[in-house]
Parts: C-alpha cells; structure tokens; sequence
C-alpha cells in the first residue's frame, strides 16, 4: 500500500475529528442566533445559518491546513482562494439542505426547534461530505511529481 493511500483514511478521521468541533460551532451557533432572535421568516434562518457555518468554516480551515492536509497545505493566495471557492459550494449545499429538508418537515408538523435541529444534522452531513472530497482533492491536492 502507498503511502498516499494509507494517508486517506487517517485524513478522513483528522477531517473527523475536526467535523465534530465545527459540527458544535455550526450547531451551537444557529441555536443561539435562534435562542437570541428568534424567527421562522426564510431569510433570517438562511442568514443564521451562514454565520453559523461560516464560523465553522473559518474554523475548519485552520485545523485541516494546519494538521490534516499539512503535507500538502501550502497557505498559499492559490489555496486561500481555492477553500473559500469550495466553502461558497459547501455553502450551497448546506443552505439548500437545510431550507428544504426545514420546510419539508414544517408540512409535517415537526415542532421548531427539533425541525431546525434536524435540517441542521442533514445539512451539515451532506455539506460535510461535499467538503472532504473538494478539499482533498481540489483545494490541498498534493502536486503530481514527475
């Protein structure tokens, strides 16, 4: 087994690892944003929960650069430009997730603050994956040697 290869698992739990601290930062967030000013109006949830995940984010890019991808993690205007392109996809993907699954589950009846927290999880899984495999293999790839 290459080296490369045994390094995807270990990256997938460092990448983990540091999912679980942005996922209480994400999670942590929209709840006091929704505790403090509460509101079911679509553009205020769609704001509380980009500060949220941008605050995870932010925190995301430390820890990966710094740790997980560090081999490959240059901190270079390239790699910067590169993650905040991938953290707007991510961002995508989560705001999407998380407004449709939320008024899916309003149709339903689902109380408030257990319908958020759901759309949250979803969200935050679906925009979890999407993130892995564009920071691998898009933001820190690690430059082919000739």
């Amino acid at each position: 087994m290459t080296q490369d290869r045994k390094k995807g698992p270990l990256q997938f739990l460092q990448f983990s690892a540091i999912g679980v601290a942005n996922a209480g930062i994400d999670i942590g967030t929209l709840n006091l944003l929704l505790l403090l000013f509460h509101s079911d109006e679509r553009g205020l949830l769609l704001l509380y929960n980009t500060i949220a995940y941008t605050l995870a984010v932010a925190n995301s890019y430390f820890w990966n650069a710094s740790f997980t991808f560090q081999h490959s993690a240059k901190g270079s205007n390239r790699q910067r430009i590169l993650f905040i392109v991938q953290g707007i996809v991510s961002l995508g993907v989560n705001n999407l997730v998380f407004i449709v699954s939320n008024t899916l589950m309003e149709s339903f009846g689902v109380p408030n603050w257990l319908r958020y927290n759901i759309a949250k999880g979803l969200a935050m899984f679906l925009s979890f994956v999407a993130s892995f495999f564009m920071i691998k293999y898009f933001v820190f790839k690690k430059p082919k040697q000739d």
